[in-house]
């Protein structure tokens, strides 16, 4: 049976990464990664994601890619799947909240994996990637959200 999990690190491959977030009179500085971080491999792009209130991004994977998400605005549901042969989570659906100001985290996705997210309220979320290379097309895959190839309902999401 497929397994839903809202702890960290529970895909083979998968980490968690609590943030700081360090709170000044103007506003706060949030930490996202460093150089000198033990999961930090290479750096290849950062970019933003906006995810609208009721929006679906899903399912997308990479071939090669390591991403590095982080959500400093809003709360954002992030779901991932293992399809991978010879995984000992293959089958595994898990989902991570990501946003503040109790779940401010840094979730590493390695290459082969599929995910999607949808904002967790209803506010505007922004996820961070800094990814470990430049996006190439040819590297990364998608099939629609409602796909019965993956095992996750968003719309039964949704009501829970």
């Amino acid at each position: 049976m497929d397994e839903v999990s809202k702890a960290p690190a529970f895909i083979q491959g998968m980490e968690y990464w609590p943030l700081r977030e360090i709170p000044t009179e103007g506003g706060s500085v949030l930490h996202m990664l460093r150089a000198d971080a033990p999961h930090f491999s290479r750096f290849g792009e950062v970019y933003f994601s906006e995810c609208l209130p009721g929006a679906v991004k899903a399912w997308k994977r990479h071939k090669e890619m390591t991403q590095n998400f982080a959500v400093p605005v809003g709360r954002i549901r992030v779901v991932i799947y293992d399809d991978r042969e010879g995984s000992p989570t293959r089958g595994t659906v898990a989902e991570y909240l990501l946003g503040r100001p109790d779940h401010y985290a840094l979730l590493r996705i390695p290459p082969m994996l599929w995910y999607g997210f949808t904002a967790a309220d209803d506010a505007v979320g922004i996820i961070c990637n800094c990814a470990d290379m430049t996006h190439r097309p040819d590297e990364s895959e998608r099939i629609a959200p409602d796909s019965d190839e993956i095992p996750y309902r968003w719309a039964e999401a949704e009501r829970t």
